[in-house]
């Protein structure tokens, strides 16, 4: 009952009652992304429930410099210091507030991937599709960008299956736990995690 009915009316009326209490520092966020870097809101398409595309948005922590054959610069010198702040502090999730209110995703979830990973599932890894993407996962709050494709993808499929109020509330207090502690946002030596290929 929990996983296919309270869950989402829970993830409704949080998001609601966060996207007013946070209006402020959404605001405030979007000011200084505009004032240092010219762009606010990134959007992308992503896969969600039973594989159905939407679109994610997120605040834009990098720039779109581009170096003189037009190409964009590395992910690293892209990412300057005050969007590297809020990615650091999770604020840059903050905008899939809305993806929640709308029933993209769910606060917690398997984490919505990019939509070129789809043909590279395996059956059982197609499985992370069964439920609405989440915020945060049971992956993010055990590793998170530091741990293999293999283990996230484990962790993901034990989430939907073993999913509950209490394990969300255990997720919810970790993830908290981890943004405070700023843990595991980035892969070591990198800005963003390495992209899946179908093995690693």
């Amino acid at each position: 009952m929990y996983k296919h009915f309270f869950k989402r009316v829970l993830d409704f009326l949080a998001a609601l009652f966060l996207l007013i209490l946070l209006s402020p520092l959404m605001l405030f966020v979007a000011l200084m992304l505009k004032l240092v870097q010219g762009g606010v809101i990134f959007t992308q398409a992503r896969p969600g429930l039973n594989e159905k595309i939407f679109k994610i948005y997120k605040f834009k922590t990098m720039s779109d410099e581009r170096d003189e054959k037009g190409e964009l610069l590395p992910d690293e010198e892209r990412l300057k210091p005050f969007g590297k702040l809020v990615r650091s502090l999770s604020l840059d999730e903050l905008p899939q507030l809305f993806n929640v209110l709308k029933g993209d995703m769910s606060f917690i979830g398997p984490r919505p991937l990019l939509v070129e990973y789809l043909p590279l599932y395996n059956e059982a890894q197609k499985h992370r599709h069964d439920m609405r993407p989440g915020i945060t996962g049971w992956a993010q709050v055990n590793g998170r960008n530091n741990i293999s494709w293999a283990k996230k993808f484990e962790l993901d499929l034990y989430y939907i299956e073993h999913c509950s109020f209490f394990l969300d509330l255990k997720i919810a207090f970790l993830t908290l736990e981890k943004v405070l502690k700023r843990s595991g946002v980035n892969k070591d030596g990198n800005a963003t995690t390495s992209k899946f290929n179908g093995s690693n």
